[in-house]
């Protein structure tokens, strides 16, 4: 039996090839975006936050408490900025991998410059309030996917996937075979599979010209 991934694997393959294992459901919506470029692929086990309609406190509550190597994803309101460049300096300072925010930022110069990757839809000055809680590491939606704390991330500027712990080794394994089936064949013998594949699925559609 496969032993789970080492994150190290995990970077070697795109959420592209993750797809291969995954619905379209366990991807974030592209409205959720790379703040910063060139950013470098970020994998890492999720915690989760949710953060109340104009607040923030959870989110920065949580920077405090993820491990080293997670990657916090929240659920955010769509009003106020989440976070800032203190935060995210200081996210980074503990070994957070990344953030992955359905909701706003700000400070995107200080983080940017500071190298810490961050996903979110867009950029907003005014930032939220500090006055509601939610429990850390429950369930959440960010972009339209379902988040569980300990799910795998995934994610680089072809878009962020999210990988069910309990699936891990499924669709890496997947993942992985399709990274170096691609790697093996050049353009022309790609081009020759595809033509073939494409011909015949006309044929079967009864497409003839």
């Amino acid at each position: 039996m496969m032993s789970n991934p080492t994150i190290e694997e995990l970077l070697e393959i795109s959420p592209c090839e993750c797809s291969e294992g995954l619905l379209v459901e366990q991807f974030i919506s592209p409205n959720i975006h790379q703040m910063w470029s060139p950013m470098p692929r970020i994998a890492g086990p999720a915690f989760t936050v949710k953060c109340g309609e104009g607040d923030h406190l959870s989110l920065h509550a949580a920077i405090y408490r993820a491990k080293a190597g997670d990657v916090i994803v929240v659920e955010a309101g769509l009003d106020y900025a989440n976070v800032g460049g203190n935060v995210c300096a200081i996210a980074k300072q503990r070994g957070v991998v990344a953030m992955v925010i359905d909701g706003f930022i700000r400070d995107i110069a200080e983080i940017r410059e500071a190298q810490f990757p961050i996903y979110a839809r867009g950029v907003m000055p005014k930032p939220g309030a500090k006055e509601q809680i939610f429990p850390l590491n429950q369930p959440i939606q960010c972009g339209g996917a379902t988040v569980n704390a300990g799910d795998y991330i995934v994610a680089d500027e072809e878009g962020i996937a999210v990988i069910p712990k309990d699936k891990l080794t499924e669709v890496y394994k997947l993942a992985k075979a399709r990274t170096d089936k691609d790697a093996s064949m050049n353009l022309a013998d790609w081009k020759v599979q595809h033509s073939k594949k494409v011909e015949s699925k006309l044929q079967e559609l009864g497409y003839f010209d």
